[in-house]
C-alpha cells in the first residue's frame, strides 16, 4: 500500500508557494494564508488532490491505457525519467515537440526512424559505411533519443498526463485539452488550475516536492491492481506543532539547513531577479525553490 504523510509534504516544501505579487488569482482557494509576502498553499486540499489523483491513475492503468510523464524543466527532468521507468510508462523530460499528441501519426514515424537507426548500429549495417556517414546518423540518433527516448515504445496516445508545471508545458496542456486527454498537474500558486482534470496545489519548484510528486503518481501506476490503494496520514506527531505553526515556520529537514519565512522571501526575491537576467524570454518562470535553499 502507497503511504502518503502530511509530514512528508512539510518537509519536501509542498507548501511553499511563490510571492504574493506572482501569484494567480484563480488559485486562490488553494492558498492557506499569506506569509511575510509569500503565499502557503493548503496542505488539506493538497492531500485531496492527491487522492482523486491517485485513483484516476489507477481507473487508467487498469482499464489498458497508459500514462505521460512531462516535466522539462531543469528540477524535473531526473526525477521525472527516474519514476516512470520505475513503473514502466512514457514520459517526456527535454522538450515537448509541437503535435505529440494532436499530431502523433507524424511522431510515430520519428520513432521508427530511431529504431531503424538503433537496429542498424547493432546488425553491422554501419561497417559498410564512411565515418561522415556513420557521425551524421549518430547525430540523427541523439538527437531523436534526447527528445523521445521516454516515448520510443508509445503506440499510441496516452489515456492520462501527469505534468509538471503547468506553465512551463502549456503547449502540452493545450494539445491534451484539445484531444479530450484527461490532465494531472502540478500547479503552484502563479499556475491557472482551470481547464486541469485533476490540479494538484503543491509546488512545482524544489526538487524534493517534484520527487514526491511524481513517486506518489508512478506509485498508483504500480498499485493499479491493488485494492488496498492510497493511505494518506494527515495527523502529525505529538511533538510537533499545530498545523498553523508548521506552515508559518516552514523549518525543513536537518541537512537542508532550517530557514525562516522572512529569510526565504529574500532569497526568492533574489534569486527571481538573476532569472530574469540570465533570460529574457523566460521572466516570468517560477523562483527554482531548491536553489534559494542552498543559497540560504
Amino acid at each position: 500500500m502507497a503511504v502518503v504523510t502530511m509530514k512528508s509534504l512539510l518537509e519536501s516544501g509542498v507548501h511553499f508557494g511563490h510571492q504574493v505579487k506572482r501569484w494567480d488569482p484563480r488559485m486562490k482557494k488553494y492558498i492557506f494564508a499569506e506569509r511575510n509576502g509569500i503565499h502557503i498553499i493548503d496542505l488539506q486540499k493538497t492531500i485531496q488532490a492527491i487522492k482523486d489523483a491517485y485513483n484516476a491513475v489507477r481507473e487508467t492503468v487498469s482499464s489498458g491505457k497508459t500514462v505521460l510523464f512531462v516535466g522539462t524543466k531543469k528540477q524535473a527532468q531526473q526525477a521525472v525519467a527516474k519514476e516512470a521507468e520505475r513503473c514502466g510508462m512514457f514520459y517526456i523530460n527535454n522538450r515537448w515537440l509541437g503535435g505529440m499528441l494532436t499530431n502523433f501519426v507524424t511522431i510515430k514515424k520519428s520513432l521508427l526512424r530511431l529504431k531503424k537507426l538503433e537496429k542498424m548500429e547493432v546488425d553491422g549495417t554501419f561497417d559498410n559505411l564512411t565515418k561522415k556517414e556513420i557521425a551524421s546518423l549518430g547525430k540523427e540518433r541523439a538527437k531523436l533519443t534526447k527528445n523521445l527516448g521516454g516515448i520510443k515504445e508509445m503506440k499510441d496516445v496516452p489515456g492520462i498526463l501527469f505534468v509538471i508545471d503547468t506553465r512551463k508545458e502549456a503547449l502540452a496542456v493545450a494539445e491534451a485539452q484539445r484531444m479530450g486527454i484527461p490532465i494531472i498537474a502540478v500547479v503552484d500558486t502563479n499556475c491557472n488550475p482551470d481547464g486541469i482534470t485533476y490540479p494538484i496545489p503543491g509546488n512545482d519548484d524544489a526538487i524534493r516536492a517534484i520527487t514526491l510528486f511524481t513517486q506518489i503518481i508512478a506509485n498508483a501506476v504500480i498499485e493499479a491492481d491493488n485494492e488496498a490503494g492510497l493511505k494518506i496520514i494527515e495527523t502529525l506527531g505529538e511533538d510537533d506543532e499545530d498545523m498553523e505553526g508548521l506552515m508559518s515556520d516552514m523549518s525543513m529537514k536537518e541537512e537542508d539547513k532550517e530557514i525562516d519565512i522572512a529569510s526565504y522571501s529574500q532569497g526568492a526575491s533574489d534569486a527571481a531577479k538573476q532569472e530574469d537576467k540570465a533570460d529574457d524570454d523566460e521572466d516570468d518562470l517560477p523562483v527554482d525553490v531548491d536553489k534559494v535553499y542552498d543559497e540560504e
